[in-house]
């Protein structure tokens, strides 16, 4: 077992402050990684702040890590010392359900362990996420990333990256669709780069004006701002596809009616409770709304072998380990475009 420098918030009510914890011995089919950035998501902040009433503290977020290969246990097959690495959202699951089996590990049936705040299968601890120097896990929740882009910018996409290309592929977006993205924000500005590179004509939905070069500059084709009644006409029984990434409360009704027949709304952020969805919005064009979470780890491989034919990356503003609180406090304002990514080497 090994000391490792770390920020951690030490109950709801406190800020992040350096910590120190202690990370296992490789096993032999772990892969250890020396952290080098490692991105900001919303999800950590509702952690820190117990916002979803399941935060087990000390809590150590992040679970956007890139870095190097250190050290592989001897059993390993897919990593090797000084590669280039990646661990996301998961580092473990049951391994034995249909889920699974199918590559689905972020929906296993005997409950997968998150990076951070879950415990580990063998039941020696809590789990301690990417606000830290070095992390391991089992190599098949490891993932290989390209050398070829930034690896800063590479880092969210193993969150934000992937929670938006994975309904885009679940619902085969592509060529002839007109997919809405509503919210640019983390989620937002990753779902319009991904949906243009697959061909669809998009559109951002943003209640925010100055929000449209923005929009642009990323790729969208169009912009509708939703606080505009004369705007919003123009897209009524308009989409095949909305993505929707917001995470405050907002009326599902108003965007579910701006499907075309057949039509499909995706949650991937997580507001509080929702205006109700009214039946007849759904029934009389056969439109749907669904939910959707991360991706499994083929999946997620998947999206980042994409990203770099594609030439796709986040959008971040790299920070020090020190200004993490600070980092929040403009999340919870919207300041950021569009991720916080904490360059670990500041630790």
């Amino acid at each position: 077992m090994s000391s490792t420098k770390s920020y951690a918030a030490q109950s709801e009510t406190t800020p992040l402050t350096p910590w120190t914890i202690n990370r296992r011995d490789p096993k032999p089919t772990d892969v250890q990684i020396d952290i080098k950035y490692c991105g900001v998501c919303h999800s950590d902040l509702h952690f820190a702040k117990n916002d979803w009433g399941m935060s087990v503290y000390p809590l150590v977020p992040g679970h956007e890590i890139v870095g190097i290969v250190t050290a592989v246990g001897d059993k390993v097959s897919k990593f090797k010392v000084g590669d280039l690495a990646g661990i996301g959202c998961l580092v473990d699951s049951c391994r034995e359900c249909h889920n699974c089996k199918d590559g689905l590990e972020q929906y296993c049936s005997n409950g997968w362990v998150g990076t951070y705040g879950g415990m580990e299968k063998d039941g020696s601890g809590a789990t301690y996420g990417g606000y830290s120097k070095c992390i391991l896990a089992h190599e098949d929740f490891v993932l290989h990333l390209s050398d070829k882009q930034p690896l800063e910018a590479i880092a969210p996409l193993l969150c934000a990256g992937i929670t938006t290309y994975s309904p885009l592929r679940r619902w085969n977006v592509g060529k002839g669709q007109k997919v809405g993205v509503l919210g640019l924000g983390g989620l937002g500005h990753m779902g319009v780069k991904l949906a243009v590179s697959m061909g669809a004509e998009v559109t951002m939905l943003s209640h925010t004006p100055s929000k449209e070069a923005d929009a642009k500059r990323l790729g969208a084709h169009k912009f509708v701002l939703t606080s505009d009644e004369e705007q919003t006409k123009t897209v009524a029984g308009y989409f095949d596809f909305i993505l929707d990434t917001v995470s405050a409360q907002h009326d599902y009704n108003f965007y579910l009616n701006m499907l075309n027949t057949n039509g499909t709304m995706v949650c991937v952020g997580a507001p509080p409770p929702a205006e109700p969805i009214v039946p007849f919005n759904l029934i009389f064009q056969r439109r749907s709304i669904a939910g959707s979470l991360i991706g499994g780890l083929p999946e997620t491989q998947e999206m980042l072998d994409y990203c770099a034919e594609h030439n796709i990356v986040s959008d971040v503003e790299v920070i020090a380990m020190k200004d993490i609180n600070e980092a929040y406090e403009r999340m919870l304002k919207g300041d950021v475009r569009y991720r916080f990514v904490i360059d670990m080497a500041t630790l």
